[in-house]
């Protein structure tokens, strides 16, 4: 009887002792099938080659706890595995790689613009600059030729620039030092300096003159045009419409480069002549937006209505 009990007590023992380790293995032989499944997911995403063991995975930890230990530190090193598989973000290294695709796309997506003021186009462009021409007249300085330019300054009439030979939306850009380049209005770059601009001071000895009734301005504007300019001779004034109705306006009949010096010309003198605009071959000059200077304007359709064959001036 008492072998029996002693039996017994040791079966008892045991099977005290099994549900134990089976409590461990289980869930220790879940994590590491979800490691493996994880793994599996990873390398499947990035095409890299599944690790042989845990240990592959984390060589440091090789020396360390192992698949079918139920200590603390083999379940931290099962939790660091699924860190590591998974991004901080929360999804797979996978989902967090740079899409090459995308990134293509943008590039493709870039305007015109966008592409020519790219520092690696622009260094060539420079490189390439063996071009200079005088400017005809002083003119803005813009850093781009879209819409999103800004002024950065201005360059003096009869001054000799390197050009690069790129031209957009009306302008033409011109290397500024060495290394960088800034955009002019297209139009008054010349191989040939300009002929210095006329002064005030002589009297009109062609025996042009303008009708009576208009504002003493208009008489200023005809008689200095008509002694720095003595070969033009006709001049519009009186008119039913507008500015020229009231007698503050007048189209001096010029055409051509000669049309470009008297439209400065008078620009330049603006203040002694009591000018308010110009306007020449479709672009305007005015004291209120003198700093801007030469603008375009919209087609009025016709040369005449663009101002190609005159330059209109309108007085105070």
């Amino acid at each position: 009887m008492a072998n029996q009990s002693h039996k017994r007590d040791t079966n008892a023992r045991l099977f005290s002792r099994a549900p134990r380790a089976t409590v461990v293995a289980g869930p220790l032989a879940v994590l590491a099938t979800a490691s493996a499944v994880s793994l599996g997911v990873l390398t499947t995403d990035t095409g890299a080659s599944a690790p042989a063991s845990l240990a592959d995975a984390l060589p440091e930890a090789a020396s360390g706890p192992v698949a079918g230990d139920s200590t603390p530190a083999a379940l931290d090193l099962a939790g660091e595995l699924d860190r590591r598989v998974f991004s901080r973000g929360g999804g797979r290294v996978a989902d967090v790689v740079p899409d090459a695709t995308k990134q293509k796309s943008k590039k493709k997506d870039l305007s015109k613009v966008e592409k020519m003021l790219r520092p690696k186009k622009v260094r060539k462009a420079v490189r390439k600059a063996d071009t200079k021409l005088f400017t005809t007249e002083a003119l803005n300085l813009w850093t781009e030729p879209g819409k999103k330019a800004r002024k950065t300054g201005e360059v003096d009439a009869g001054e000799k620039v390197l050009v690069t030979g790129r031209e957009s939306s009306g302008r033409q850009e011109i290397v500024l030092g060495k290394k960088n380049t800034r955009w002019v209005t297209s139009g008054y770059l010349s191989d040939d300096k300009p002929v210095a601009e006329p002064t005030l001071g002589a009297s009109c000895t062609n025996g042009t003159s303008v009708a009576s009734g208009v504002s003493p301005n208009i008489v200023k504007v005809h008689n200095a045009v008509c002694a720095a300019f003595p070969n033009i001779s006709t001049y519009g004034t009186f008119r039913g419409d507008g500015e020229h109705a009231q007698g503050i306006a007048v189209d001096i009949m010029v055409s051509g480069a000669e049309g470009y010096r008297v439209a400065d010309f008078v620009r330049a003198n603006a203040a002694a002549l009591g000018v308010s605009y110009v306007i020449y071959s479709q672009r305007i000059w005015s004291v209120e937006r003198g700093g801007e200077g030469w603008r375009g304007m919209s087609n009025r359709g016709s040369a005449t209505a663009n101002h190609y064959d005159h330059v209109h001036v309108t007085t105070f």
